[in-house]
C-alpha cells in the first residue's frame, strides 16, 4: 500500500472525507486493483477510527471500485475489459455529441485555453511525469465539455470521466502513446477552429479507438 493521507476538508462530516480520500486514491491508482483495503491499517495510516473506514468500504462497494471476496475482505475492484468497453460504448456517443456542440459554441477563450492546454501537456509528456499527463488530459477534455454550453451533458460526462480515470492511467503508461495523444489533441484544436464538426467527430472518435486498443494490449500483457 503507498502511502495515502487525509484529504481535509472542514466542511465535510469525516465519514466523507474518508470516502473521498480512499476513492481518489483508487481512481489515481495510488490503491492498486486487487489490493487488499485491510481496515485497521487504513484507519492507523489516516489517522482515524475503523467506523469511517468501513462506511467508505461500503460505498465503494456500490460504486464498483471495490469488491468483496469469500471472506468478506476488502479488495480494490480489478479493471475489467468488460468495464471498459461499456464505459467507452456511452463515452463515444456523448463524446461525439460534446465535439458537435463544442465546435459550433466555443469561443476564442475555449481556443485559447485548450492551446495552453497543450503546452501543458507536451511539457507534462516530456518530463514523463504520468500524474500531471493524466491530469492534463483530464483537463483538455473538461475544456471541450465546458465550451459545449450544455450543463446537463457536461455533468453526465464529469461522471463518465471519473469512471474513466483508472483506465487512463493505464493507457499512458505507454510512452509511445504519449506522443499520439499530442497529436490527436492538436487535430482536436485545430479542428474546432475550423468549426468543421465531421473533422472534429472523426478526431475524438479515433483518439478513443486508439485509447481503447492500447488498453486492451497493455491488460493481455499483464495477464500473461
Amino acid at each position: 500500500m503507498k502511502d495515502i493521507s487525509l484529504n481535509t476538508n472542514e466542511y465535510l462530516p469525516l465519514r466523507e472525507v474518508v470516502f473521498n480520500t480512499l476513492r481518489e486514491a483508487i481512481l489515481t491508482g495510488e490503491l492498486e486493483p486487487g489490493e487488499h483495503l485491510m481496515e485497521v491499517k487504513l484507519a492507523n495510516k489516516l489517522g482515524v477510527s475503523r467506523t469511517p473506514i468501513r462506511e467508505a468500504i461500503r460505498k465503494l462497494e456500490l460504486e464498483g471500485l471495490v469488491v468483496m471476496t469469500p471472506r468478506r475482505s476488502a479488495q480494490v475492484a480489478q479493471i475489467t475489459k468488460e468495464d471498459l468497453t461499456d464505459v467507452l460504448e456511452v463515452r463515444r456517443v456523448l463524446e461525439s455529441l460534446a465535439i458537435e456542440l463544442c465546435c459550433k459554441n466555443r469561443t476564442e477563450e475555449d481556443l485559447e485555453a485548450l492551446r495552453e492546454n497543450l503546452q501543458n501537456f507536451t511539457g507534462c509528456v516530456r518530463s514523463n511525469d504520468l500524474t500531471a499527463i493524466a491530469r492534463t488530459d483530464v483537463q483538455f477534455h473538461e475544456i471541450i465539455y465546458n465550451a459545449t454550453g450544455n450543463k446537463r451533458l457536461n455533468q453526465i460526462l464529469y461522471n463518465l470521466r471519473e469512471q474513466m480515470y483508472r483506465y487512463r492511467l493505464e493507457y499512458i503508461k505507454d510512452q509511445h502513446t504519449r506522443n499520439t495523444l499530442v497529436q490527436e489533441h492538436r487535430e482536436i484544436i485545430e479542428a474546432m477552429e475550423a468549426r468543421d464538426v465531421e473533422r472534429a467527430r472523426k478526431a475524438i472518435l479515433t483518439h478513443i479507438d486508439n485509447q481503447e486498443q492500447t488498453i486492451l494490449i497493455n491488460m493481455d500483457k499483464t495477464s500473461k
